[in-house]
């Protein structure tokens, strides 16, 4: 049996203290990767940074103190980081979502803003580690999005136009980046026991007249799984993604939804 394998590799964990971040962190981890965690919650980075597994003294992991919502100082502080550190060969880009709500009812500034803490921040962050993944001839850029990417999800309205800007960004950017051995591919969780997924409940709750238990139910009979994903069954695949094995794996978009997503 092949094992994934990601011994000697260093990898950058964005949004990382919970949730789906959290656990690609830990799978990382486990891979035998190096892991630098970033987020902006310094407390929970240290909780997380003790708690992964080293295998051997050549496994280090640590952590950038950074907050997406401002995209210059997200460069200014991994730019710092890396004067002073070796170069990462796996980038996870992975932020929370923005607030529910119908698009016509949105603000301009909350797609400045999403754009920002996504969009941008994921286009400083590669600008970094690239020159350092080229070198190596070695890089997976891994963006956890969503499958409004496929079929946009009501009440959602800012999410899926960012993300679906993200999607075009991720998938223009795996033409440019192929010869050097790198690849860029997307992860499209679907409704994922995170404090995202509880939002989402109570948002919908909120618009349908529900409770919230009702709205979860609802929301699990969408799905032929019957049931919401966990975040360990996202960072299974960001892992494999992450590894050599998936050297011929590029400009992708893959659902990890239950099979809730109808579209191709």
């Amino acid at each position: 049996m092949i094992a994934l394998d990601c011994t000697g590799k260093r990898a950058l964990v964005c949004g990382s203290t919970q949730g789906i971040g959290k656990a690609i962190a830990l799978r990382l981890a486990e891979a035998g990767s190096s892991v630098t965690l970033a987020a902006r919650n310094e407390h929970a980075l240290q909780e997380v940074a003790v708690s992964l597994p080293i295998f051997d003294r050549t496994q280090q992991h640590d952590y950038i103190v950074a907050d997406f919502s401002d995209a210059a100082a997200l460069r200014m502080a991994v730019a710092r980081y890396l004067e002073h550190h070796s170069p990462f060969h796996i980038l996870i880009n992975n932020t929370g979502g923005p607030p529910p709500g119908a698009i016509s009812q949105a603000d301009s500034s909350a797609f400045l803003a999403a754009l920002s803490q996504h969009l941008l921040c994921n286009h400083h962050l590669v600008q970094l580690l690239l020159p350092g993944m080229k070198e190596a001839q070695y890089g997976r850029i891994i963006n956890i999005i969503s499958t409004s990417v496929k079929q946009p999800i009501p009440n959602l309205g800012v999410s899926n136009t960012t993300r679906g800007a993200v999607a075009s960004w991720a998938k223009t950017l795996s033409f440019e980046l192929a010869e050097f051995g790198i690849t860029v591919n997307n992860i499209l969780p679907g409704y994922i026991t995170t404090a995202r997924l509880d939002a989402v409940i109570h948002s919908m709750a909120q618009a349908q007249s529900l409770s919230a238990e009702e709205a979860a139910r609802r929301m699990k009979e969408s799905i032929p799984a019957g049931r919401f994903g966990t975040p360990e069954e996202v960072a299974n695949l960001a892992v494999f993604l992450a590894s050599p094995l998936a050297s011929y794996i590029n400009g992708t978009s893959i659902p990890v939804d239950g099979g809730r997503t109808t579209a191709f």
